[in-house]
Order: C-alpha cells, then structure tokens, then sequence
C-alpha cells in the first residue's frame, strides 16, 4: 500500500464503512456511500477519456459533490484542481488555461459563465453539472448531469495500483498577482496538511496504519469557509482520513447565527474558520442564538489562512471558556507548520507566536536559520514534506523552492522573528509589507491593532505613494453601528500599542471591507479604494 490519497479513504472507509462521513442538508453520508458514489463518478470520468495525470477541474459551492469530485479524481490518478467560483470569465478561462483542465464538474448556477469562455478551451472535452435549482441550461456545454452520470456508471473499485508520487494541486491567487499551481505528492501533502503528522500529530509508519486510527476517530468538523481554499478542504480530508465526520454548511453565504444552529443540531466538535472575518460575527452571534442552541459541543475553533486578532482571541475564549482557540500557521506552499492555542485566561500576546514543527526554521537572506532570541528578522520556510514545483512556472519554482546544502526549503515568503524558546513571532507576508521612510510596516500587525478598539468592527491597512516617505499606512477601517470614531481617537490608540510610524497616516471609513470568500483581505480592492478616495497613486 502506498501514501495515496485515494488508497488511504479507501482503507478508512473499509474499517469504518457504516459511519457517516459527509453531512450536508438533507444528505448523509456514511463511509461506504461516499466511496461509491466517488467510485461512480471515477468510473463515468475514466469512459469519457480521464486518466493518470489529467486535471480534472472544481467550480463548485461547498456540498458533498466537491469532496466527491476530488476523491474521484485521486481514484484515477488524475489531479483535482481547485477553481474560484467568484471569478469573472476572462479569470476563469485564464485558470482552466493554465491548469491544462481537460474535464470539469461545476454547479448549474455557473454554467452560462463556463459556457462564455468554452470556445477558448479546446482541451476541455469532459463536463458534468451539478444540478441546484437554477435554470441555467447544460446542454450548449454538452454537460452530463451530475447524478445521471453516478447512477449510469457502475460501483466497482477495479483501478489499476495507485502510487505516493501520484500529484495534487493546489491553485492559489495569494494577495496578488494571477493564481499559481502549487504541485505536492500525495505523500507530501498528506504528511504536510492532511493529518499524517506535523504540529499536535503523531506521524503514521506505515499507510496500513491509518485503519487503526480510524477506528479510534470521533471528530466532526465543520469547515467554514468555501472548499476552493486549501484551508476547508485540507481540514475536511484530514478529518475524513482520521475516521471522523465532516459537516458542511448548505448556506452559501456566511450566516453566523445559522452556522452555530448547524455547530449545535450536528453537535460539531471541531469548526474551522479563516481569521476574524468569520470569528468576529461568530462571537457577536451568540448574543443572537436562541436559548435552546447549545454550542458547548464544539470544543476546538482552528482558524487557518490568517490570524486572529488579539482581540477576538480574547472573546472568543471569554464567550466559549470550554473551547480551545488554534491559530494554525501554514501556506499553500509550506502546509501546516505551527500552532497557538488560547484557552480561557490564559496570557494573548499582542503579536502572533507560533510553536512550530521540527521541519520548519526561520531563514536569513543567506539562508541560514536565524540563531534564537538574535533578533534577526528572516523569511519561513519548511523542509523535508514539500511541494515538487509551481505548475508551469520554473522560475518562481526555482525562487521559492531553493536547494542549500542539499536540502530542498519551500520559503513562504512570511518574515518572522525566532524567539530564545525557539517559537516565532510572524511579522507578516514581506511582500505586502510597507517601507515608510525606510521604515517596515506589517499590515496585518496594524490591523490587528486597529479591530481592537471596540468601534471597530473590520480593518485592512495598505501603503500608498507618498512623495517624502515613498509610501504612507493608510487603513480602511469599517467602524461598528453608530458614531464611527474619530482619526484622532483611532491614532491615539494604535500609538500606544505600535511604534507611531506604524500609524496610518490617513483613515477611509468604508461601509463594508472587502475580503476574499477564504476571508482573507482584498488588498487590491483596498489600494484602489484609498487611492480613489484620497486621489493618491496606489503602489
């Protein structure tokens, strides 16, 4: 047996065949049916031409299809890739484009975008549509429809062997610039961010040992944000390949408060969020729950993709004192290297420390690991379990991927600090940071800062020209119901928590912050709404 995805849920579901595996609505699913309804699907994609190595595209809302999709992707040995259901058409043809997409299974609603930009894809041959109650028409794509397809193909595993070289990816737009293919091993990216070791997790020997540890696995997850990122989707397989159940949300739109309904009637131990955009409403949400939602069942809250501000960390704990707080720190291209757990009155510090795992250090420019407590500031990276390379991009592979001394380094890009206890203060992504003077400034610590005075509900900080300092801070700031605070007062505030170069120099009040369905912040919307509204040049 290999450390293949599809090999390994195939061994899990063969231990624990009758336990659910997948709820979402009305639809429940044990192990056993979601290895056969993925079964049929492979089977349905192989006839229509689908092999090893193919990529096989995912424009699709959350639900039990996209898990479906993707397990039958890796029964074939073709590569699942992850699509944004938000983008417009010319984002769309250019992702399908370059991911080399030869099939696709979609959601109804997106079918007249998909149709748009088909001619300019002549290798997609492959769709099937999902049907969702919406009257958008399949047949100028020449689409099969998703449960025609599964009940017309037959359930019978008859695959050839599968292999731990077998390849996944994931696309990944960052905060700027096109999305890129990250490419991983199966083997890789289970070790790395599917639960088969790293921080809090006891590494498997052998690939037969994860029967064991199905057996023995009681989790139910909640994923809160979309599939299409890696952070629901990584959490979602980690869970299915421990034995444990994943909850998915049939709202396609966040709803705090229908969330913790769902978290109480599926008695969800274990929700993931992305950083305060799903964490702050959740928090003011509970005033709202009615008396007979227990939350109590959920005892872990994991945020990934971006970090909870000081603040929320410290409601959520006062509000959920039974529930530990994780921040867990990782990328596409680093998996997950670190943790920091909160619980109820335990010390937040003001900047965010992660314990990290054995296999991931902090490089200066030479790349060398940076010396504990030397206050160097140098880039993260991860070593050992990491990708093979950027998916038609052998320039930034070769950047992102060096080899020194003989080990291969993913470096994320993230600078941080090493503290004399060997845990990491992260600054921030050094390619978002801003140089005021010749001073660096982090966003996300002055965000941070910001969405801790309590008429602020949202804030994301960008840089923008500036002709005496090259660039200043400037904030959009979405304040709480009622009189928004004043500059002044939000000046005085960041001042006595960052050094005043940090402080925006400028304050746009907007009615709603926008930020990436993931939850992380749009900074390119941010820079042109600034620039717009300041009549300044964006960076």
């Amino acid at each position: 047996m290999e450390w293949n995805l599809a090999d390994l849920l195939e061994r899990v579901t063969d231990a624990v065949p009758e336990r659910e595996a997948v709820v979402c609505g009305a639809r429940r699913l044990t192990f056993r049916a979601l290895d056969e309804r993925a079964t049929r699907l492979a089977n349905h994609l192989r006839a229509a031409g689908v092999g090893p190595g193919d990529h096989v595209g995912l424009l699709l809302y959350n639900g039990t299809e996209y898990l479906e999709s993707m397990y039958a992707a890796f029964k074939l040995r073709a590569v699942p890739v992850n699509v944004n259901y938000r983008y417009v058409e010319e984002e769309l043809r250019y992702v399908l484009d370059d991911a080399d997409v030869s099939a696709i299974v979609f959601h109804q609603e997106l079918a007249p975008r998909l149709e748009a930009v088909h001619p300019a894809l002549p290798r997609l041959a492959t769709l099937v549509g999902v049907e969702d109650g919406s009257d958008a028409d399949l047949a100028p794509l020449g689409a099969v429809e998703y449960e025609a397809a599964l009940a017309a193909a037959g359930a019978e595993r008859d695959f050839p062997p599968r292999s731990s070289d077998d390849l996944y990816v994931l696309y990944t737009g960052g905060t700027t610039g096109m999305p890129k293919g990250v490419m991983w091993r199966h083997e890789d990216i289970y070790f790395a961010a599917l639960g088969g070791g790293g921080t809090g997790t006891r590494p498997l020997d052998r690939p037969e040992d994860v029967a064991e540890r199905a057996r023995a696995g009681r989790t139910r997850c909640l994923p809160a944000s979309p599939f299409m990122h890696g952070t629901a989707h990584w959490m979602a397989w980690a869970t299915l390949l421990s034995g444990g159940s994943v909850v998915v949300s049939p709202d396609r739109h966040f709803d705090p408060v229908r969330l913790w309904e769902l978290i109480a009637r599926e008695q969800v131990s274990y929700l993931v969020v992305v950083g305060d955009a799903f964490a702050r409403p959740l928090v003011e949400a509970l005033d709202r729950l009615g008396p007979d939602v227990d939350v109590s069942s959920c005892r872990v809250l994991l945020s990934g993709g971006a970090v909870l501000s000081p603040a929320v960390k410290r409601a959520l704990t006062d509000r959920l004192p039974g529930t530990l707080v994780v921040d867990g720190y990782g990328s596409s291209e680093g998996g997950g290297q670190g943790r920091s757990v909160t619980v109820a009155g335990s010390e937040v510090p003001e900047a965010p420390q992660f314990a990290i795992d054995d296999e991931t250090a902090v490089l200066d420019p030479e790349l060398r690991p940076v010396t504990p407590g030397s206050g160097t500031v140098g880039k993260v990276a991860r070593r050992g379990h990491v990708p093979l390379r950027y998916h038609k991009d052998p320039v930034k592979t070769a950047a992102t991927f060096p080899v020194v001394d003989g080990v291969r380094w993913a470096v994320t890009g993230d600078d941080a600090l090493v503290e004399a206890d060997g845990t990491i203060t992260l600054l921030g992504r050094g390619s978002a940071s801003i140089n005021t003077g010749g001073e660096k400034v982090y966003p996300e610590e002055v965000e941070a800062t910001l969405k801790g005075h309590p008429g602020v509900f949202d804030a994301v900080v960008v840089g923008l020209h500036d002709l005496r300092w090259g660039e200043r801070v400037v904030a959009l700031v979405q304040p709480r119901p009622g009189p928004a605070p004043s500059f002044e007062e939000l000046d005085v505030h960041v001042r006595r928590r960052l050094a005043g170069y940090k402080a925006p120099r400028q304050i746009v009040f907007v009615d709603l912050v926008h930020r990436a369905p993931s939850g992380k912040p749009d900074y390119r919307w941010a820079q042109r709404t600034a620039a717009a509204h300041l009549g300044l040049e964006p960076v």
